[in-house]
């Protein structure tokens, strides 16, 4: 599907293991391979605590990995530390959920931007006030709103000024966590409409964590369907309706409207619920909510296996060479 001269970033066998007080293991992210390619979107999907944001987290050295490796250019950022460390992150930056719990109320929008400017001396501070109307231009906000704190803005406009703070060092991947779910339905279509024209312009490759499965696809070029740490699809975004075949996969996209407001559709919410990431059974995860589960899967855990060009699934049901 993907050329793979341009593959940017690989994950090979993540795994996030954290241990309890009362000496159990919980696997937030259990043998993660994932692939993020130059100027494309990779969409992260699944429930809240499947441990998609655990992922994520790693790209940008907020947590380490228990196990595997994740390579940048063929360098595994799992293991720098000190100053390669400190001059790799200005090539992953992170946009977060919510701006006003990463903004210092205190700072004015100026110095929010040109901040990782300033610390990686790419910038004066004589330079502040032009490098700062450049970047709020650039995300369709004002010059003058350099001069704002965070709290005289809307939501709409933290989260533009994050994208412009996080685009500020011109990274080429930028990790997305949920940064649209905390905006009202008409302005994540805009702000969505932002990021897909910055990236066309700077090929900037995406990481873009969401629960919405029927949201994500409309910028997507790839998506991984995660559940209780495991990946259990990964599919072209553009062919999502027609390939979806993991039974969890297919219970997210019947979960939401359509995104063409197809209201006759039936919505069905999710059979059951997830079993606690201290208890999962053996076999396959997702087997106590599934209506198709078959003995197979509640003895042995299903691995990832292409079944057509760039879509794999991890489900019994399919094996190599099954149509999807």
């Amino acid at each position: 599907m993907f050329d793979e001269k341009d593959l940017l970033l690989e994950a090979r066998h993540v795994t996030r293991r954290f241990s309890t007080p009362s000496g159990r293991e919980l696997v937030a992210c259990n043998d993660v391979n994932l692939k993020l390619y130059r100027g494309k979107t990779l969409g992260l999907v699944g429930e809240s605590g499947c441990g998609k944001s655990t992922f994520m987290r790693f790209l940008v050295w907020l947590d380490r990995p228990t196990e595997g490796e994740i390579l940048y250019r063929g360098k595994d950022i799992t293991k720098l530390k000190g100053r390669q460390l400190h001059d790799m992150r200005q090539h992953i930056q992170m946009v977060f959920q919510d701006p006003s719990t990463s903004f210092n109320p205190k700072m004015k929008i100026r110095d929010i931007v040109c901040e990782p400017l300033l610390n990686y001396g790419r910038i004066r501070h004589s330079q502040r006030d032009e490098k700062a109307r450049e970047l709020l231009e650039m995300v369709e906000l004002p010059g003058d709103f350099a001069d704002r704190y965070p709290h005289n803005m809307s939501g709409g406009q933290r989260q533009r000024v994050a994208i412009a703070r996080a685009l500020a060092l011109e990274p080429e991947i930028v990790v997305m966590d949920e940064a649209t779910s905390a905006l009202d339905v008409s302005v994540q279509e805009t702000v969505i409409e932002l990021i897909t024209r910055l990236q066309r312009e700077k090929n900037i490759t995406i990481g873009f964590i969401c629960h919405n499965l029927g949201f994500i696809q409309s910028f997507s070029h790839q998506i991984a369907v995660m559940y209780l740490g495991n990946i259990v699809e990964v599919m072209p975004g553009d062919q999502l309706s027609s390939l979806c075949c993991h039974p969890y996969s297919k219970a997210l996209l019947n979960a939401v409207f359509d995104t063409k407001m197809d209201f006759s559709r039936k919505i069905e919410p999710i059979k059951g619920e997830p079993p606690s990431p201290l208890d999962v059974p053996v076999g396959c995860p997702f087997q106590d909510r599934c209506d198709q589960c078959m003995p197979i899967c509640r003895e042995r855990r299903p691995v990832l296996t292409e079944i057509s060009p760039g879509h794999e699934v991890a489900c019994h049901r399919y094996g190599e060479g099954v149509s999807a």
